[in-house]
Formats: structure tokens, sequence, C-alpha cells
């Protein structure tokens, strides 16, 4: 895949009102399944209007991946160490601030300090001094592809409540609940 591929930006509207998910979580369209190219990510805000995330179609099975080939997910883009928001890696790439380094893998590169993501295994941290994982944003996709954020998985966002709590519902605090008009973009 070439760079103009990987760093193209398009705007995916949320075209889905928001609603009341599990824990009070907006339920929120992000973008359908055939809408996404491999390795190339979908940013938008969730759960809350001032907090980033990611969705990327990483070309394999994923840990809670979604859609036809389970390779969809999705996570907070805010990195666990402190707060920087990481980028995304697709395998063969470097990040901008570290050219001698080469993603093996579909992962989350901070710049700020070096953390890695593996975004297979559900964001485990692979390098760096990130503590945790970031969290993995619970997706659902329906008969029509359409993908929909609906909830968080722990450990809390980088900034909610004590530092790698289980209490997801500290995700809730702090902004507005995403809702319709929040968009997404690829790139």
């Amino acid at each position: 895949m070439g760079v103009a591929a990987i760093t193209k930006s398009i705007t995916v509207a949320a075209e889905a009102p928001a609603t009341a998910a599990a824990s009070g979580f907006p339920k929120v369209m992000i973008a359908t399944v055939s809408s996404l190219q491999v390795n190339v990510p979908v940013t938008f805000n969730y759960p809350l209007d001032n907090e980033a995330s990611l969705l990327v179609k990483v070309g394999q099975k994923a840990q809670g991946g979604v859609g036809p080939d389970g390779d969809i997910v999705a996570f907070s883009n805010i990195c666990q160490h402190l707060g920087c928001i990481y980028g995304f890696q697709a395998p063969g790439t470097s990040p901008p601030c570290e050219p001698s380094f080469v993603a093996k893998i579909p992962q989350g590169y901070c710049c700020c300090h070096g953390s890695q993501y593996d975004l297979l295994t559900g964001a485990t941290v692979i390098g760096g001094p990130a503590p945790r994982p970031v969290p993995q944003v619970i997706l659902e996709v329906d008969s029509s592809g359409n993908i929909y954020a609906t909830g968080m998985n722990p450990p809390t966002i980088f900034g909610h409540g004590t530092a790698g709590s289980s209490d997801v519902s500290q995700d809730l605090t702090g902004g507005a609940l995403v809702s319709a008009t929040t968009s997404g973009s690829s790139g």
C-alpha cells in the first residue's frame, strides 16, 4: 500500500443518532465495512466529543475484531503513558519521529516517548514506557455493514479516574457525549 493511500483524508459522518448503549455509553455509527481500506485508519471522537479514537481494518483477524473477517478494531487514540495522541503504523511504515523504526505489525506508535501497542492483540504494550494497553472501543456491525461504537473495554482512558482502573464508567466524565454530528476521518 502506497504512502498516498495511508495518508489520504476523507470525512465519515456519524449518520445514526447517538443512543444509550450498555452502561450509558452512546451508540454512534463510525463507518461502513465497505468504506474501509486495509491499514487506512479512521479517526473519530468517542465516547466523549473531546477524546480521540481510531478505527482500522488491519487485514488479519484481531482480538475483539468485527466484520466479515474479524479484522476491524478500534481503540482510544490516547497513549496510556502521558496522554499524547499516538499514530497508527501499518506494517512496513515508520513514524515521522523515528524513521529508523519499521513496524512489523499493525500497531500504534507514540512519538512522545516511544510507547508501542499491538493492535492485533487488544493493543497490548510491546515497547516503550506505557504501563498498560490503550482501551478498546466495543464495536458492533449491523446487517447493512454499518459499524457502531457502543462502549469501551478496560482499562480507563488516560486521564479518567484512577489510572488503569477497570471502572469504564469513569470514561464518561469530563466532556460531552458524542452525538450524531460527530465525524471521523481517515489518514
